[in-house]
Order: structure tokens, then sequence, then C-alpha cells
């Protein structure tokens, strides 16, 4: 893929290989998406090398489930410095996980899930805060997005990585105790409480572009201003720019061909997000399942192969990534023209087998 000569943060499409998506609407996939579940990352970082941009250290660490990485505009100057600041940014993602984990018996979220059907409890303020964003994404996207679904996760086995086909009564059981309008919210002491026993939170759909956000502000109270963050290569936050270009580039695949990009974005203070499901699902009955389940039905949401949006925020975009994907086309085209400020690309099935389909919201295509 030839790199454009020039780009604008909110150019869509560049490149020769996107151009031509651009130019028909269709692309042409081969194989089966089962085939590539595994293999499949939704969005891909540049990593250097190109001829007008300069090189990039790198720092990674494991956390959450995934890599979180940060890179930084190779630096002579403020390379101690700068080096520091991004080993303390990954330490607070390790700090975060302790705090917002599901996973570990004595984190904040546990005691919390413990805890809030019995009496109200108050939690630290910045966790609070995310949950009144988590409430307010509820009410926004029509439950769609909904932080009490983990119920369903292990319902149908995505927590154990065993996928099952629950039943019908199932399904309604958990649903039983599924809902945000369970919780409630004391925003005079930072507290919370379950109307209903059985509700448990699970930040899985925007814990991580969170963390992502608290790394971002403490590089930036440190003094450095052009970095790139992602966990996961899935949920990123750019600032500033990369040395010899406009922004940060990232690259999007194709969802049947991993090998193919399918569109390019240039990030300037801003943070990007894909969610899809190829990369957690298992077949059952030639029929693929995958792990975004819609929290309204009890049901995988299959309606779309990835889901991409950028926005201000990486918590605001984790989350909205996993609500398109389960809202669907129409509900997500009605959010974006309510909110311009969210911009999105979904990849939809198209009506000829073997091809997929784009839609944006809200996205300027740059010049091929």
């Amino acid at each position: 893929m030839e790199e454009p000569s020039t780009s604008h943060r909110r150019d869509f499409l560049t490149g020769r290989s996107a151009g031509q998506v651009a130019g028909d609407a269709l692309v042409r996939a081969a194989g089966h998406l089962a085939e590539f579940a595994d293999a499949l990352a939704p969005a891909e970082i540049t990593t250097g090398g190109e001829k007008s941009a300069g090189y990039v250290l790198t720092l990674r660490r494991r956390a959450m489930a995934c890599d979180f990485e940060i890179r930084l505009n190779a630096d002579r100057e403020n390379e101690n410095t700068h080096t520091a600041a991004a080993m303390r940014a990954l330490d607070l993602v390790e700090d975060l996980e302790e705090q917002l984990t599901v996973y570990r018996d004595t984190s904040e979220v546990m005691d919390l899930n413990r805890s809030a059907a019995d009496d109200w409890f108050e939690v630290e303020s910045r966790l609070f805060q995310m949950l009144e964003l988590g409430d307010k994404i509820y009410r926004d996207t029509g439950a769609a997005f909904d932080m009490t679904g983990g119920p369903l996760s292990r319902l149908w086995g995505f927590d154990r990585r065993q996928g099952r086909v629950p039943s019908d009564e199932e399904i309604e059981q958990t649903l039983a105790h599924v809902g945000w309008k369970h919780v409630e919210l004391d925003p005079t002491r930072n507290a919370v409480r379950f109307a209903k026993r059985g509700v448990d939170i699970n930040l899985n759909s925007i814990g991580k572009g969170y963390a992502i956000d608290r790394e971002a502000e403490l590089l930036v109270e440190e003094g450095v201003t052009d970095f790139l963050l992602h966990g996961g290569r899935s949920t990123l936050v750019a600032r500033g720019r990369r040395t010899g270009e406009e922004g940060w580039i990232v690259r999007l695949r194709h969802p049947l061909r991993p090998q193919q990009v399918i569109a390019e974005f240039v990030l300037h203070n801003e943070a990007l997000s894909t969610s899809g499901s190829a990369t957690q699902s298992f077949m059952l009955g030639g029929r693929r399942y995958g792990h975004l389940i819609d929290p309204r039905t009890g049901w995988p949401a299959d309606a779309m192969h990835s889901a991409t949006v950028l926005a201000p925020s990486g918590a605001l975009a984790d989350a909205l990534s996993t609500a398109f994907y389960v809202m669907g086309e129409e509900a997500t085209a009605k959010y974006c023209e309510a909110h311009p400020d969210i911009r999105a690309v979904l990849v939809l099935p198209a009506e000829q087998p073997g091809e997929v389909r784009l839609r944006t919201f809200n996205l300027v295509e740059a010049s091929p």
C-alpha cells in the first residue's frame, strides 16, 4: 500500500487499497470468517519505517488480558524523562486493573458487586465518573451498552473460552438479573446501589479505554505531548503527532482478509476503538456465535463484521464501538446524526457472498 503524500486528521480512506474500496463500495473477500477468527486484529498501528516519519520508541506491558503499549517519538534530549513517565503510566494500568477487574476477589469492583445489593456502596471518585459515563451511554444507546451484562457472557461460556449455546429458559432467567435500570447512582457521595439482588457490574467494554485515558493524563501532566497509546490494538488514544506526520497513522484491517488494509486514519488528540467478535467466537451447527452479546435479548449480535468509532476519549470510543456493534446500522446512523462529534465506520456483510460493505458516519474521504 502506498503512503499518501499528505493527510488530514479528519481524513478517512487514504492510500491505494482504501481508495479502491471507496470507489465501488464493495471489497471482494476470500474464504470464511471462521478461518481467520483467531488471527484477526481489527486495528493495526503503524510501527515506523515510513519514509516521511521519524523513529518511534515503544514500551509494552501485559495487563487486562492484553498488551498495553506506549509509542513515543525518539527524542535523545528528552528520552530519559519521557521513558520514565511512560513506565509510570504502565504502572498505573496495573493499579487500575487491580481496582477494576472482576477476576480478582480483592478488587474494588468485586467489593462493589458483593455489597451494593445490601446498601449504598461508596467508590473512588474516578471510578464513579466512569460509571456515570456508562450510565449516559446506556441511556443514549437504548440499552445497547450495559455494564451489567457479565452474567450473559458467563452463560455463553465466553469467560472461560468454552462456548456453549444456552437454552431459551436459561437466557430468560439470566436476563432477569441484567439491566442497568437496576443500578442507582448517588453523585453526592460517589455511591452505588443495586435495586435487585444478583446484579453485578463488569467493565470489560469501557475499562480498557478508561485506563488508556488515565495513561494519557499522566503523560501530559509530566510534559509528554506526542504519543500513541493502545490496549490490545483495538482501543487507542493519540496526542500530538508522530515526527514527520500530521498525527498518528492507524490502519483498519479487512475482516475476512487480515493482510489487507481497507481504511486508514490519521489521529490527532483523539481516540479510536474497534469492536468485532471474530477474535472471540465459536462455531456450532454451522453458525458462528460471537462474544459481543446484546444485553436486551441475551443473544450474540451478528449484524456486522466490526464497528470502529473515533471519539474525544478512549472510554467513550471503547463503549460506543461495542454499542454500535450491538445496535446495528440504522440505530448507529441515528446516534451519529445526533452526535456530530462522534465518527464511525461499520464493516457490514454485502448482498453478494464473500463481499463486505462499508458505511461511514461524520467522516470525510481523503483524496487518493
